[in-house]
């Protein structure tokens, strides 16, 4: 049975014994944050939404491997970014399914939004995934319109106290199914004044009352470029009258580290062993162990993103040179009613990319080629966009994808997924 005292950010007698390391395998997010700023190759800064590199799962499981043996204190693996776990849903459960595999006694662990674990939850479950974060930040749908500029969620956009209505009624229910089953629950909340410092007291009466085990409060920190870049950090003495009022209802977190979405060893304490590591894995491809230099591109003429999968006939396939990027070759799709034969052919026509830039996708296809480590990646507008986010890490700007539900005219199906 796994110790679940070991874990460093839920146990503060853990964390000066027991490491923990975020694997980097979901760049995407679902929510823009008015405080974050989630940039990449910033070895400097520690802070969330911050990494040095992406990894694939497969990669991630890699440099897991290599970790262990250097770091033998190291008992708890988690995703936490660099953007959203479950706006990365493939690659974050396909990530745990290996590190569950190659190590079933290592505790799991994810810090998400909330807007789309829901649907996870039941396999989290299965895997004995025993933590998980939500970070809310208010009880108010006025409150959340100042924190948030938009979300994305189901092919919608919202904005304003209608997306921080919308992100609210998700993160409770979450938090309730989480605690239906047997899932450990931290709440984080970002302290950002004159704007939910004074609701700090409603909130930890709320969660506690739905079972949540733990309350993080985090001061925020003004990053550059963000809408609170200019807001005043709380101080200390300020953050421990808040942490007075959690305690009147739940357990107040009080040695938080504002960890990277790569952080790896003891809270606060960072390994430089571990980080040369991450970024000699990040160059490595582990896949199969088979090179995956291209990206294919579900498009009606080569320029834009602009086709569902489902109805493209040809899928165009492009690699990065030192010159930009070159259009390698056109391929066709395989026939339609093959059912999943079809997705999977595809996948092995496709066996050199690294990833599928598409108008839209069905869940199935979607579930193939990614378990078959091509990364989908849902968008709208030009093709070079969507090829930097991949070979760069570039956010990508558009604020939501495509609303390609049925393939075309011809589709005969319910808008339920391809196969």
């Amino acid at each position: 049975m796994k110790d679940l005292s070991t874990h460093p950010c839920f146990n503060k007698d853990a964390h000066h014994k027991y490491a923990r390391v975020h694997l980097p395998v979901a760049p995407s997010c679902n929510v823009k944050c008015n405080y974050c700023n989630r940039k990449f190759d910033c070895v400097n800064e520690s802070r969330p939404g911050v990494t040095s590199s992406i990894l694939s799962p497969d990669q991630a499981l890699s440099y897991l491997i290599k970790l262990v043996k250097i770091m033998p204190e190291l008992k708890v693996v988690g995703i936490a970014g660099p953007g959203d776990p479950f706006a990365n849903p493939i690659q974050t459960m396909k990530t745990l399914h290996l590190v569950r595999d190659n190590f079933p006694d290592m505790l799991l662990c994810l810090s998400t939004n909330g807007l789309n674990v829901a649907p996870y939850i039941d396999e989290l479950k299965e895997l004995d995934v025993s933590h998980v974060t939500i970070t809310l930040n208010s009880l108010r749908p006025e409150t959340l319109a100042k924190v948030y500029s938009w979300l994305r969620h189901d092919k919608r956009g919202y904005f304003g106290a209608q997306a921080g209505e919308y992100l609210l009624k998700k993160q409770l229910e979450a938090i309730v199914k989480l605690k239906k089953a047997g899932i450990t629950v931290k709440v984080n909340t970002i302290i950002m004044p004159g704007i939910n410092d004074h609701e700090i007291a409603e909130i930890a009466e709320k969660i506690a009352s739905l079972g949540v085990d733990l309350m993080n409060t985090i001061p925020l920190f003004p990053v550059k470029d963000t809408l609170m870049e200019n807001m005043e950090e709380p101080t200390p003495d300020f953050m421990k009258s808040l942490r007075k009022k959690v305690e009147a209802f739940l357990p107040p977190m009080t040695h938080c580290a504002r960890c990277r979405a790569d952080a790896a060893g003891l809270l606060g304490k960072d390994s430089a062993e571990a980080a040369k590591l991450l970024s000699e894995t990040a160059l490595l491809t582990v896949e199969k162990g088979e090179e995956r230099p291209c990206v294919a591109v579900a498009s009606m003429e080569g320029i834009l993103v602009n086709q569902h999968l489902g109805e493209a006939a040809r899928i165009h396939v492009f690699r990065e040179t030192p010159k930009g990027y070159k259009l390698v070759n056109v391929r066709a799709t395989p026939d339609t009613n093959q059912g999943d034969s079809r997705w999977e052919k595809l996948a092995e026509t496709l066996a050199d990319c690294r990833a599928i830039l598409v108008g839209g996708i069905g869940k199935k296809p979607a579930g193939i080629l990614g378990r078959s480590g091509i990364k989908i990646v849902e968008m709208s507008g030009l093709i070079d966009q969507g090829l930097d986010s991949v070979y760069k890490g570039t956010e990508l700007r558009s604020l939501c994808k495509t609303d390609m539900t049925k393939c075309g005219t011809g589709c005969t199906g319910a808008a339920n997924g391809c196969g």
